[in-house]
């Protein structure tokens, strides 16, 4: 059974930083790559990052290069996003999904076939 749970989020100040986690359970990291995506209240899906534990392949949206790391933990089958230096807008619901092929191919929803329930993040003062 296939499943992934995010955790780590929460409310945090203006230049904070939080550490998410994507637990996955019932397949191996090396055989899919994890993306990250985030939506705020009227707004669409936004694809964030990506990382493959088979290619080493990474992927990051402009607007959180330099701020955003995601890495993982092969023996643990976890992904994280450790997210620095946050801004109000960063604020919305963040999703791991588990991508059809081992590679980071890009942030389109199709490539993604199983999604986390998310776990929000509310970056304000």
């Amino acid at each position: 059974q296939v499943q992934l749970v995010e955790s780590g989020g929460g409310l945090v100040q203006p230049g904070g930083s939080l550490r998410l986690s994507c637990a996955a359970s019932g397949f191996d990291l090396m055989n899919h790559a994890i993306g990250w995506f985030r939506q705020a209240p009227g707004k669409e899906r936004e694809g964030i990052s990506c990382g493959s534990m088979r290619d080493a392949s990474i992927l990051y949206a402009e607007p959180v290069k330099g701020r955003f790391t995601i890495s993982g933990d092969k023996a643990k089958n976890t992904i994280f996003l450790q997210m620095d230096s946050l801004k109000p807008e960063d604020s919305a619901v963040y999703y791991c999904a588990r991508a059809h092929y081992y590679f980071c191919s890009g942030f389109d929803p199709d490539a993604y076939g199983s999604w986390g329930q998310g776990t929000q993040v509310t970056v304000s003062s």
